[in-house]
């Protein structure tokens, strides 16, 4: 068994440990920390500065150097630690993802970061920083192995070849953006609430507390966003669909066959002129993950047919009863339930409609609910979880439909987990 350290620039990276911990003391008191400020005088702050920066090399030298992975038969295996050691052991056949993800900097220096999604695990390790063709070649290799490749061959399958399936252009996610209610309804926040703050308060700390984060709320929302998504590109790959994205930093992920457990289209009110809708997804392990950003619903279609093979979207929902206004006014009828003989499907929304699929095999449990009210007008929600701890709900459904629809669902569960094939990669 052979191992193998990081990139010789990750000492760099880590070199910020321990400014970060001087950093984060400020923030938490920031009192003491300017009180200690004004007492340095320069000589002192040359002596300090001569003792925390090589402090600080020395830490990302010797993190990196106590850093090694290496590959076995039947796992991977990260060993990292300075004064207390931790090895990771992650067995190949539990990888269900390997993302590869470039942040600016590490682009300039030709570098990225490998982060491993194992099959119940909350959080991803992850191998900063590679080579970059170091990094894609580790990936291939152990998604080869995942998918039951022998060492040898693993190594020669390389790269699964890819085939784009959908590019969304700049200008056409610019609009969308545009046209998004969140994006003016952050912004007007932004720019009405300190105004109103001050007037009433006089205060800068206050105004600031609160016009900061409605700012980066805006920001987020509008350009944190087309910075994230620009250049979207999704390509059907046999180790899964791959998505490529990102402005300043790219980032290449996996969305893993077999894992995908919800599959939400969603229409603001503004696009639907247009035709477009935006596709996001709930795997299991993480949940509200995007598919497509952006694109014409006959395309974005398309796109979930290769991520739930075999199942089409419903062309119609069926409404719940009149009576259900008196429980839900007005937004009664944003509601609406379809099965069909792969997938549960709800729909709630009147301004930005959202319509989440479940297939039934994704199912982990069923639920009737009725509060008092809902009892009254004969009305009962039937709430269906799955495996990424995320629930679809069809409300103020009549309740004699909900109480056949709730064992209904629950057989079609059952014969859809029995029937499901088994998730690999590469087959």
């Amino acid at each position: 068994m052979r191992e193998h350290r990081l990139h010789p620039v990750t000492p760099f990276r880590r070199a910020w440990a321990p400014v970060a911990v001087l950093a984060g003391w400020a923030v938490h008191d920031p009192n003491a920390a300017t009180e200690q400020l004004t007492r340095l005088t320069g000589t002192m702050l040359l002596v300090g500065l001569s003792v925390l920066v090589p402090a600080a090399g020395l830490y990302g030298f010797l993190s990196w150097w106590f850093t090694h992975f290496a590959v076995t038969g039947t796992e991977l295996r990260i060993r990292t630690g300075l004064l207390f050691r931790r090895t990771a052991h992650i067995r190949l056949e539990r990888i269900q993802a390997i993302d590869v993800t470039r942040p600016l900097l590490a682009r300039v220096a030709g570098v990225a970061k490998l982060r491993i999604d194992v099959v119940g695990a909350e959080k991803k390790d992850e191998l900063a920083f590679l080579g970059e063709r170091e990094a894609r070649a580790l990936r291939a290799e152990l998604l080869a192995r995942a998918a039951g490749f022998t060492p040898e061959a693993a190594q020669e399958v390389g790269e699964a070849p890819a085939r784009e399936l959908l590019h969304v252009p700049p200008g056409k996610l610019a609009i969308s953006l545009v046209l998004t209610g969140a994006t003016w309804i952050s912004l007007a926040a932004a720019l009405v609430v300190p105004p109103v703050l001050w007037l009433a308060t006089h205060s800068v700390w206050t105004v600031l507390a609160t016009g900061l984060p409605l700012l980066g709320a805006a920001g987020a929302s509008s350009v944190g966003r087309y910075v994230t998504e620009y250049d979207w590109t999704v390509a059907e790959s046999p180790d899964g669909l791959h998505i490529d994205h990102g402005l300043l930093d790219r980032s290449h992920e996996t969305v893993p066959p077999g894992r995908v457990q919800t599959v939400r289209i969603v229409e603001p009110l503004l696009w639907r002129r247009l035709g477009w809708v935006r596709v996001e997804l709930d795997v299991a392990g993480s949940a509200g993950s995007v598919l497509v950003p952006v694109a014409p619903r006959a395309v974005a279609e398309s796109v979930i047919a290769r991520v739930l093979p075999g199942v089409t979207v419903p062309a119609s929902l069926s409404r719940p009863p009149r009576r259900a206004g008196w429980c839900v006014p007005v937004w009664w009828r944003g509601h609406g339930l379809a099965v069909t003989e792969t997938v549960f499907a709800a729909r709630h929304g009147l301004l930005r409609r959202s319509l989440s699929l479940v297939p039934h095999a994704k199912v982990q449990s069923v639920r009737l609910t009725q509060g008092p009210w809902e009892r009254l007008w004969r009305l009962a929600g039937v709430h269906v979880d799955n495996g990424a701890d995320q629930t679809v709900t069809a409300r103020i459904r009549d309740a004699e439909e909900a109480a056949l629809l709730l064992y209904a669902q629950a057989d079609r569960s059952r014969i859809g987990r029995r029937e499901a094939r088994p998730d690999r990669w590469m087959t």
